[in-house]
């Protein structure tokens, strides 16, 4: 099936998110599917390949840079937040909702590693989201920590308290923030340095964009993450949950993924042997996005006969 997309930036907190629509031509008030990307990612890296794929069966996506990221406004830049990022999700939604061009009563939140746990506390929160697809997702902040910490060692710990001692420093002097890098290599500091991180994380930019990316995030994100646990609002989502799990994936820890299936009511839970950036590119992005589009084909489907019912 045949899909335009357009520009559809939006604000949250009087900034402006910038924004792409993905419509499905020849097609009346298609549901949509609201998707954001992960730990310091943009728009552009590979998540067009899903929205694409959503279209083409007929399902509305918008595609949205956080607040500091990307195309976005925002300043100061490339702040990583649970709590903004949810909010920008939020706003996302009541755009989404405000639209002609789709079907706002029939939404679907997609998200994948840090943003797929800010999908499930999103869904929590609004209550009238009809199917959520958690990529990858990253659910409990304390638990990851610990992880990353373990697998970094002491070099990991002095890099991180060093950030935050930084960070505090130019808070306190009403200076912009202290930058880390985001990936790096395992004998380097960032906040991702696991074997895998920086050649998997740079495997999602577009060719020759490269150069282009900020690979920094404000550092007060390393004092903070430990209190994010999407994990917690699990039992209040009230829509069927879709978790596409990476059984070798070095930066999220098996254990929190099934604490979080474990907690969700009603949940669809896929494990593919592979690691966290794999689920993008390759045969295994072949067989994560139709599995994800065809749960949100069947689910949001299923809204709109429901709806219809009620009716």
């Amino acid at each position: 099936m045949d899909y335009e997309r357009r520009d559809a930036d939006f604000e949250s907190n009087d900034t402006r998110c910038a924004a792409w629509l993905y419509e499905p031509t020849d097609v009346e008030d298609p549901p949509v599917i609201v998707m954001a990307h992960g730990f310091g990612g943009e728009r552009e890296a590979r998540l067009p390949a899903f929205a694409e794929r959503f279209a083409e069966a007929g399902m509305a996506a918008l595609l949205f840079d956080y607040r500091g990221f990307g195309d976005s406004d925002g300043d100061p830049a490339h702040v990583v937040s649970g709590r903004r990022h949810v909010a920008d999700y939020q706003a996302a939604l009541d755009h989404v909702r405000s639209l002609d061009a789709v079907d706002g009563e029939r939404v679907g939140l997609w998200g994948t590693s840090f943003s797929g746990g800010h999908v499930i506390r999103t869904a929590a929160r609004d209550g009238d989201v009809d199917a959520v697809v958690a990529q990858v997702p990253f659910t409990d902040g304390l638990r990851t920590a610990v992880h990353l910490v373990r697998q970094g060692g002491l070099d990991y710990l002095l890099g991180a308290a060093t950030g935050i001692a930084r960070e505090a420093v130019r808070t306190l002097t009403l200076r912009d923030p202290h930058y880390v890098p985001i990936v790096a290599e395992p004998d380097e500091f960032g906040v991702l340095n696991t074997p895998d991180s920086k050649s998997g994380y740079y495997s999602l930019i577009p060719d020759g964009r490269a150069e282009e990316f900020d690979n920094e995030c404000a550092a007060r994100i390393l004092a903070t993450v430990g209190l994010y646990r999407p994990v917690t609002s699990a039992p209040d989502v009230d829509c069927p949950v879709f978790v596409a799990e990476a059984t070798e994936d070095s930066i999220i820890p098996s254990s929190t993924v099934e604490a979080l299936v474990q907690r969700l009511d009603r949940v669809e839970w896929e494990r593919f042997p592979a690691g966290h950036f794999d689920p993008y590119t390759g045969d295994l992005f072949e067989t994560v996005v139709t599995s994800e589009r065809d749960f949100f084909e069947r689910e949001l489907g299923r809204a709109k006969s429901i709806r219809k019912v009620k009716d």
